[in-house]
């Protein structure tokens, strides 16, 4: 073992919603554990910290975004602002500033089997290496390169004079007053960008190939606001307000899987009765997939579709030919001229924090490996990994994830453990592989643009991250941790 380097029980890599999250859970449920989270940024805050466009916004509702432990005291919905408050609020409470090092990108990790434990390289912000030592390791890095978005290989693309800028890399001195702007994309970030860059930007299109599918409603719950104004408890309102929201999901969630058609149908009547009966609701509004086979975009206060209605921004539906010196060229051959254009074409994949993993020094293929309920991997020791739900607020697996990992450390404590491994049983060894998701499931773009590199699955829920949680809220707390599943040395 190297002289001096540190020796931690549980080190978390990222300081963003499931990194917090996660330390909190770790820190009131362990307190005796020595705990340290590493950040690559210079402050917490994660996709809240690094994505800056114009009206950034969650579109899952805080009673559910927000964490189980800490009721959320706003709108149903909020700015990137109000949940970065919401986090500095979580830093201060649980003292968590103690526990974190920024400017720390890990690049490597090896499992020691001789030792137990986990050795990090790690680069810092001033060009110095370090390596530290843990026992645990849990990986809440996100999901996504946060700072570089995903770039399509548009033809001509370099021969554009405007200025092209992607919605991941906002400039932070971009003036976009009075300009001509074209943003491509659809989606969530779309529909955040769309009505923010038209409160003062000059004309403003935006150019989507294909449509997604949006649901609008009250940015606030009539129900939350009754139980405010009746003074109720702010535990209790979080409780209940999260509550309703997981149900009314799942009930929605119900409908999209057996009865498409007419969801299909009140999605577009919906709709409608904003844009009005005039509007081309088919080309613009329909997409060719099924609610939640991609993610559906709730929109607050339909603001996203008034701006369309009321003539501040227009929408065309088409493919790309090129681009030519000062505009883009449709196949249809019509020209959007534009001196600036807008990438909102979404984001890709960061596997694990890009992280070489490696056990006593020979490389490990995550690709290679079955998921243990989407949190660990075969053959990988005393390692966990967040990854949210693709139907349901992100922070509801953080908190599921992180009581997974304090019950599982208090197992290994009570028994004397000092690992502990998926592995799969005799029986399950010759099961199919299968992908990370079912693209007949779940097809968004940057999961099926990396889904070969994504760890594998198989036909068994031991075996598979559900993106189910309202099956999984039951059977992860009743994990049987001494099914043979987990191998513990």
């Amino acid at each position: 073992m190297p002289d001096g380097t540190e020796i931690f029980d549980v080190i978390v890599v990222g300081a963003g919603v499931s990194g917090l999250g996660t330390a909190c859970h770790l820190k009131s449920d362990m307190p005796h554990k020595r705990i340290l989270i590493l950040e690559r940024e210079e402050t917490f805050g994660g996709t809240w910290l690094t994505n800056t466009y114009p009206g950034a916004r969650s579109d899952s509702d805080l009673f559910t975004y927000g964490y189980r432990f800490k009721p959320w005291m706003g709108a149903h919905y909020a700015s990137r602002e109000e949940i970065l408050a919401y986090l500095g609020e979580v830093v201060a409470e649980h003292a968590l500033d103690r526990l974190i090092r920024y400017g720390m990108t890990v690049t490597a990790a090896d499992w020691s089997s001789a030792d137990a434990l986990w050795t990090l390289t790690v680069a810092g912000s001033g060009g110095e290496s370090l390596r530290l030592r843990t026992r645990f390791l849990a990986m809440c890095q996100g999901y996504y390169h946060h700072r570089k978005g995903y770039w399509p290989d548009w033809p001509g693309l370099s021969s554009y004079t405007g200025e092209i800028v992607h919605s991941q890399e906002w400039p932070e001195d971009l003036d976009v007053s009075g300009r001509s702007i074209v943003v491509i994309g659809s989606g969530a970030t779309a529909a955040t960008l769309v009505p923010a860059l038209a409160r003062s930007s000059g004309p403003i299109t935006l150019l989507q190939r294909s449509p997604s599918w949006y649901f609008w409603g009250s940015s606030t719950k009539d129900l939350v606001e009754l139980l405010r104004r009746l003074d109720i408890d702010p535990a209790w309102i979080h409780e209940i307000a999260r509550r309703k929201s997981v149900a009314d999901e799942a009930e929605f969630i119900r409908r999209t899987l057996e009865e498409p058609e007419a969801v299909k149908a009140e999605m577009l009547e919906a709709i409608r009765d904003v844009l009005g009966p005039g509007f081309d609701i088919e080309t613009h509004f329909h997409p060719r997939y099924r609610p939640w086979q991609q993610r559906v975009c709730y929109i607050p206060d339909a603001d996203f579709l008034e701006t369309f209605r009321s003539g501040k921004a227009t929408i065309v539906t088409a493919e790309i030919e090129r681009f030519t010196p000062d505009a883009i060229r449709l196949r249809s051959g019509r020209e959007l001229k534009a001196d600036l254009v807008v990438a909102a074409t979404g984001f890709d994949l960061c596997l694990l924090g890009d992280v070489h993993f490696s056990r006593d020094g020979e490389p490990v293929d995550i690709a290679e490996t079955v998921t243990y309920r989407g949190m660990m991997f075969s053959g990988l020791p005393n390692l966990t990994w967040t990854f949210g739900y693709l139907r349901a607020s992100w922070t509801l697996r953080v908190d599921m994830n992180a009581e997974f990992l304090c019950r599982l450390l208090r197992h290994m404590d009570a028994n004397g453990h000092r690992a502990a491994m998926p592995q799969l049983l005799p029986e399950e060894q010759a099961l199919p592989r299968r992908p990370w998701v079912e693209p007949e499931n779940f097809n968004g773009g940057y999961l099926m643009r990396s889904l070969a590199r994504m760890p594998r699955s198989l036909d068994r829920p031991e075996w598979r991250h559900m993106h189910d949680y309202w099956a999984e809220k039951d059977t992860i707390p009743a994990i049987d941790l001494a099914d043979g599943r987990l191998r513990f040395a």
